[in-house]
């Protein structure tokens, strides 16, 4: 497992976590980060992952609101909102990671945790955002 794709899972845990709980994502990643422990196994692209999602949070929720097509977020399974924000974010305001890139790996944690049908939806929607960015930004 690549450094990024253990990134991308412990952000998704953080994000996952602060849904659940009612938390900014924020406020627990540096609650974490002042953790020996907690601050040992997440490398700096978790912290960019999560900042990212944050500063963008209401852009991000808005274009998944947008294009996912009678389902509202609250609706989604936490764990399918906490990959999709994470995935939105990749595709669309991080230009260091191929769209292509972002998705399958968005794709690879909803097949690992989520429902049968999360990786169909996960790459429908991702795939769409990555269609319309330009649009978008």
């Amino acid at each position: 497992m690549s450094a990024r794709t253990k990134a991308r899972t412990r952000a998704l845990d953080i994000l996952f976590e602060a849904d659940q709980r009612g938390l900014n994502a924020e406020a627990l990643l540096d609650e974490r980060l002042k953790d020996a422990e907690s601050r040992a196994g997440n490398n700096p692209y978790t912290a960019t992952l999560v900042r990212g999602v944050v500063a963008r949070w209401r852009d991000v929720n808005a274009a998944l609101t947008d294009y996912s097509q009678g389902w509202t977020l609250e609706r989604m399974p936490a764990v399918d909102r906490a990959i999709l924000r994470l995935g939105a974010w990749e595709v669309l305001y991080n230009d260091e990671i191929p769209d292509a890139v972002a998705i399958s790996e968005a794709v690879a944690l909803a097949t690992e945790l989520s429902t049968d049908e999360s990786p169909t939806f996960v790459n429908g929607l991702l795939g769409r955002l990555s269609e319309v960015k330009a649009t978008i930004l």
